[in-house]
């Protein structure tokens, strides 16, 4: 990768997704790229900033839904 190359998934100037798959798990994804597979718009696009706001206030169990008790 060269300097002027920078990644997607770190850039703030970029809008952002916050993806969710059937497990509950969440994912910051840049709105330029297509979400994969099996993953779902829980938000966005937005700022970078404010998709981290989300994850922080709403994946606050990172495990996945299956392994999560009662």
């Amino acid at each position: 990768m060269s300097a002027e190359q920078t990644n997607p998934f770190d850039d703030e100037s970029l809008s952002f997704l916050v993806l969710v798959n059937r497990q509950d798990q969440h994912s910051l994804w840049p709105a330029t790229l297509p979400p994969p597979a099996g993953w779902n718009v829980a938000r966005g696009p937005d700022s970078r900033a404010a998709c981290v706001a989300y994850l922080d206030a709403n994946w606050t169990d990172i495990r996945p839904r299956s392994l999560r008790s009662g």
